[in-house]
């Protein structure tokens, strides 16, 4: 698959700050990609650089195989964490200018204005002040004005801010469809669901440097330790701990019988074979680590390289 964004060997110091030390990565077309790392790891002085907002001291950004020019920022919707808008300023009157400074004539500005407040069952809002909306309103519209001009890549710093969970749900939604029209999307955020749910692939920075990459299906077998959950509505005393496997947890509702187990030798096959002649397995599976355990592991593990995992 083509990478449509590269970022190869960047590098930006400022004055005693190494914000970014040597990161290369590469996004797929047409697919969402995790942009990970705790705060001040260098994640928003990456997302500038790709901006242009910053220039790199170091390394190369390729746009479809093209070094990164002023011309590829019409391609690029940003929608940065912190927001601003003009308050006093009508919400239609401030889609238009915005998707005009961006290329689009008044027409085209306002059929997609329309287009995309229908989609956000807003279209009610035209002629308000943009100080009279809410938080998550004017979230809404900052959203409409970052996409309205159908960019090849999207990037989304931190875009569930302000919105209860029904919103939260509805621009997601919105995501995913601009994904499925072929749009690359760049997705930073702290919420470890939502990169679970959306995301790819992934890469991990911390304290200016990549720590971890990769497709997040093969990242988060990579972290797996090999434990699983098998439940009995029926058990015998038989079944403990041996040289093939050790009883972690063990749960008692009702009438199921829910034990944690890691397995040392036995494949996962075998041990529910074992499992079989020692009562009725009502459930069996593998215990996968979530993105925000591998997250804090990485992370505690990059900034304590001489301490055991």
């Amino acid at each position: 698959m083509n990478n449509f964004l590269k970022v190869e060997n960047i590098s930006k110091q400022f004055e005693n700050h190494k914000a970014l030390d040597n990161v290369t990565f590469g996004v797929n077309e047409g697919k969402i990609f995790g942009l990970l790392g705790p705060n001040g790891a260098g994640k928003t002085t990456l997302i500038r650089i790709i901006n242009r907002i910053f220039e790199p001291d170091t390394g190369q950004v390729f746009i479809n195989s093209e070094k990164l020019k002023a011309d590829h920022i019409a391609q690029i919707g940003y929608l940065p964490e912190e927001r601003g808008m003009y308050k006093k300023m009508k919400v239609g009157e401030q889609i238009i200018y915005f998707a005009q400074l961006k290329g689009l004539t008044k027409q085209q500005a306002t059929e997609q204005a329309n287009f995309w407040l229908k989609r956000l069952d807003a279209t009610d809002w035209w002629n308000k002040k943009v100080e009279e909306l809410s938080k998550g309103m004017q979230q809404k519209i900052q959203f409409i004005i970052t996409v309205l001009h159908k960019p090849k890549l999207l990037i989304f710093d931190e875009p569930f801010t302000g919105f209860d969970p029904i919103n939260v749900d509805l621009i997601k939604k919105q995501i995913l469809w601009l994904r499925d029209q072929g749009t690359t999307i760049i997705f930073s955020t702290h919420n470890m669901a939502s990169v679970e749910e959306i995301c790819e692939d992934i890469v991990l920075i911390n304290k200016s440097r990549k720590v971890l990459e990769g497709n997040l299906a093969e990242i988060k077998k990579q972290f797996s330790t090999n434990t699983f959950e098998v439940a009995f509505n029926t058990v015998d005393e038989g079944f403990k701990s041996n040289e093939v496997f050790d009883i972690v947890d063990e749960v008692n509702e009702k009438e199921i019988k829910t034990f944690k187990v890691k397995l040392k030798k036995s494949s996962s096959k075998e041990f529910l074979k074992y499992a079989s002649e020692h009562g009725n397995v009502v459930a069996f599976n593998e215990l996968i680590p979530s993105l925000h355990d591998i997250f804090v592991k990485v992370v505690t593990n990059s900034e304590n390289p001489t301490e055991n995992e």
